[in-house]
């Protein structure tokens, strides 16, 4: 008689579960700070791979043409005297933010270039896939309060793709903007018409319409600890000037602020973002630190507007001096903490997704004050990767199909 803790097969016992064993807990990946104050990981420094643009109907195209260039005032001492609400909201063109984009537009470029990758597309069987701005999220998480996030996770063919999801409290936020939220939002895109120009050599014409579909993106590579990057992000401008007119050293953020006007309200600035419902979250600097470290943009241009409206001062700010204006700060932000979660969340990413399946979907979840968990789903409305994606890839085909409308 055998006993009940095993079973008899083809002459091998094999121990069968306890009846009573507990479920295995689902992982979960801490983002306490305290946590990941080691030295800076190893991060290689970013090297273009090549661009892409999309027009004003969001169409995309394979080459430079939204590329704008810096061209700031002349520095004679004078405000700038921009007005940011010139324009608001008669030649305003918001995005369509109920279409979601996911990857497919990065995606498309990688299909364009994949045979071209160094390394070859067998490259991309160990890299991580994402947008600049969930990699972003993933550096300001440890000292985020107020926004949480999803990420989507797949792999294919070895490759690791993230795409980010919009959580629930998000869309309700993005659905019930307050009106001042809305006008300050064209405010930052109404800086960019002002500072940029179409060609170099030429000053900006702020007279034409704010339309936020138009784009320049930047396609990147990098490496930070062991997990190889492939990565995109939007680029405000190149500067003609730069002492390197190499990507993306020759780039330029651009950013608005309100008016400082005491050392208070600066050490505010360094540490906190005072939101319009006047709650103080993210640390502001901290998060132009990472927008600009991670594609190896060298410097942030700010302008500073006063309560009606207009820019009243500019100020540069070295993306690798931010750190210095916290550094003594107890309550201040670290670069290495940062770094090392998000280093820490890209290991437990691949630990987790090990099947190979563009259907199936693992959801990593964060809200603040608590750590990630990944949940698994399968096909709609989780699943990212678009099916032109995945037959191209399968079948090894040369060039992705036509582009796709907007709301196909």
């Amino acid at each position: 008689m055998e006993s009940r803790g095993t079973k008899r097969e083809a002459g091998k016992i094999e121990v069968a579960e306890p009846r009573n064993k507990l479920p295995r807990p689902a992982p979960s990946l801490p983002t306490d700070p305290a946590l990941y104050s080691g030295p800076f990981p190893f991060y290689r420094r970013p090297s273009e791979l090549g661009c892409f643009s999309l027009d004003a109907q969001r169409q995309y195209h394979g080459d430079a043409r939204a590329l704008r260039y810096y061209s700031p005032p002349p520095t004679n001492g004078q405000s700038p005297n921009f007005d940011l609400r010139d324009g608001y909201p008669d030649r305003y063109q918001p995005r369509d933010e109920e279409v979601q984009e996911r990857l497919d537009h990065l995606l498309r470029w990688l299909l364009e270039h994949r045979g071209q990758l160094e390394g070859g597309p067998g490259w991309l069987a160990g890299a991580i896939v994402t947008w600049r701005g969930h990699l972003t999220k993933l550096l300001t998480t440890p000292y985020e309060r107020q926004e949480g996030w999803q990420l989507a996770a797949s792999r294919f063919q070895g490759t690791l793709y993230l795409s980010e999801v919009e959580t629930p409290a998000a869309r309700v936020q993005r659905l019930t903007r307050p009106p001042l939220l809305r006008e300050l939002m064209y405010m930052g895109y109404k800086f960019e018409q002002y500072m940029c120009a179409d060609k170099p050599g030429v000053s900006p014409d702020p007279s034409g319409e704010v339309n936020t579909n138009v784009a320049f993106c930047s396609v990147l590579r990098s490496h930070l600890g062991n997990h190889p990057l492939l990565f995109s992000g939007e680029v405000d401008c190149t500067d003609p000037q730069a002492p390197s007119t190499q990507p993306p050293t020759c780039y330029v953020e651009l950013k608005t602020s309100k008016e400082m006007h005491s050392p208070g309200q600066w050490k505010s600035f360094y540490r906190f973002r005072t939101g319009v419902d006047r709650m103080r979250t993210l640390h502001k600097l901290l998060k132009w630190w990472a927008q600009s470290f991670l594609p190896g943009v060298p410097n942030v241009v700010a302008g500073f507007r006063n309560p009606e409206g207009f820019v009243c001062s500019l100020k540069t700010f070295p993306t690798m001096e931010m750190f210095e204006y916290v550094r003594n700060d107890r309550d201040g932000w670290n670069p290495s903490v940062c770094m090392n979660f998000c280093a820490a969340f890209l290991s437990f990413a691949q630990n987790t997704v090990v099947q190979d399946d563009p259907r199936l979907v693992y959801l990593f979840s964060w809200e603040p004050g608590g750590p990630v968990t990944v949940s698994e789903h399968r096909d709609a409305p989780h699943a990212f990767l678009p099916p032109w994606y995945v037959e191209a890839v399968t079948q090894d085909l040369p060039s992705p199909p036509k582009t796709p409308s907007p709301k196909d």
